[in-house]
């Protein structure tokens, strides 16, 4: 009997630019890509309710044409200097988590620190580290453009590897996981 792995979206969101990368995990650890690319939130000059539509919309096509089983998707960060960057942020994330909960998918979330500690070991692991590791770990000839894909990869990675410590028992939390190909 062959076990069906687990289809994983992975999100990096924002406003102008969200990433998504969707992976393939399956019950032995191999993690295999299915897709990634970006979201476009629209031309800045747009009102904000029609950039969060199109975010959401562009979600929902991913989410109907790649079938994700659960989505991980990356925590909010911001500089105090910058609130309403924070805001703007904010509602972008509301909307690509709202949008995952009307396909009644599961929603997952991580911070920065703990993706990186998981791909790399190292918590504050620069942008070109974890696109290395990304292409270690998925097995690409080139790292992965724009950043923005990258991340969302980074998140859908870090959430197979943290359910791997979990089912093994582990408290994920504490034990980043370190996939060498």
């Amino acid at each position: 009997m062959t076990i069906a792995a687990t289809r994983v979206l992975g999100i990096d969101p924002g406003l102008n630019i969200t990433g998504y990368g969707v992976v393939d995990y399956a019950a032995t650890g191999d993690v295999a890509l299915v897709e990634a690319g970006i979201l476009r939130g629209g031309d800045a000059k747009l009102e904000l309710g029609q950039r969060l539509k199109s975010l959401g919309d562009g979600l929902a096509d991913v989410i109907a044409s790649l079938h994700p089983t659960v989505v991980a998707c990356e925590q909010l960060y911001s500089h105090y200097q910058r609130p309403q960057t924070a805001i703007l942020m904010g509602h972008a994330r509301g909307v690509l988590c709202m949008t995952a909960a009307q396909a009644e998918l599961r929603t997952f979330h991580y911070s920065a620190t703990q993706i990186k500690r998981v791909l790399t070991g190292n918590g504050r692991a620069p942008k070109s580290q974890m696109q290395l590791a990304i292409s270690r770990h998925l097995h690409l000839e080139q790292v992965p453009e724009p950043p923005d894909v990258a991340d969302a990869l980074a998140v859908a990675l870090c959430h197979c590897y943290l359910a791997e410590v979990k089912s093994r028992g582990g408290r994920p939390e504490q034990q980043p996981v370190e996939k060498t190909p």
